[in-house]
């Protein structure tokens, strides 16, 4: 009997126990945030992107810095530069996925100025929280360069730059398509959710890699103002056209456009209680 009462719904422990824990997602919280007066959340949020950015672009850039190493510096031929576009696309595109599926569940692994700028604009983050966010990303970037400038022989190679012959203007324009390409993987694969949510971080490292396949010859492929601020702010070296690497990304209400893109007609069916006939 003292079992049975124990075990009754009007205990405290059964509430405990029938209560299932909130499911936390891609992004979670972004969409309807908590409280900001919570400064631990904030606390958390803040050291999380930091870390997150550290490690993300630490690896990135070690693997651009093994790829030049390996050449003697900079690539030569046209092989030598194949060889390093494919090694430094997947330095970036691998290490963007791995620290983002890391992440995601703590701070939602946005690790990009521009990604964050997009969220506080469409809504889904609030302002002050983002404008935190943004600042200690660009300090990650920083931190990382200053890392691997500190770990690796010789100087720093890991900027941006103008390929050759490639105008401010076309180097702008590539950026913004790059950097939007990145940013639409970002809200179509996190933060619609759908079945393939969980597989997110792979598409957002795709997106990376292949901006870098495109991007690297052209613009040095940035995508991400904190990628670029880093290595200028450790090097020292801030050319008149870095502002294109820094600007800022804004997004429609793309999801008004065309409502209920993933409805199989699943909840209909649960709804009515079965297929009408």
């Amino acid at each position: 009997m003292e079992e049975s009462k124990h075990l009754g719904h009007g205990s405290p422990g059964a509430e405990h126990r029938e209560s299932p824990r909130p499911v936390r997602g891609f992004i979670h919280g972004l969409k309807n945030p908590p409280k900001f007066g919570t400064m631990k959340h904030l606390a958390v949020a803040l050291l999380g992107e930091y870390v997150g950015t550290v490690l993300f672009l630490f690896f990135a850039y070690g693997g651009v810095m093994v790829g030049k190493s390996s050449l003697g510096g900079n690539p030569s031929t046209t092989g030598e530069y194949l060889i390093f576009l494919l090694f430094g696309a997947t330095s970036f595109g691998a290490s963007l996925a791995v620290n983002v599926w890391v992440f995601y569940r703590i701070t939602g692994g946005l690790f990009n100025p521009a990604v964050t700028t997009a969220f506080i604009l469409t809504g889904l983050m609030n302002p002050l929280k983002g404008a935190l966010l943004f600042i200690v990303q660009l300090v990650g970037g920083i931190t990382a360069a200053a890392i691997i400038d500190g770990l690796t022989p010789g100087p720093l190679k890991v900027d941006n730059a103008l390929g050759p012959n490639v105008t401010v203007v076309q180097g702008l324009f590539m950026e913004m398509f790059l950097t939007a390409e990145l940013i639409i993987t970002i809200f179509m694969l996190a933060v619609e959710k759908h079945r393939a949510t969980f597989l997110a971080p792979v598409g957002i490292g795709l997106a990376v890699f292949i901006g870098h396949i495109v991007g690297i010859y052209f613009t040095g492929a940035g995508l991400n103002p904190a990628r670029s601020f880093g290595p200028a702010v450790v090097e020292g070296i801030f050319p008149h056209y870095h502002w294109i690497y820094c600007k800022l990304f804004q997004m429609m209400d793309y999801y008004t456009a065309n409502p209920g893109q993933d409805d199989d007609g699943r909840a209909e069916v649960l709804a009515t209680g079965g297929p009408s006939v």
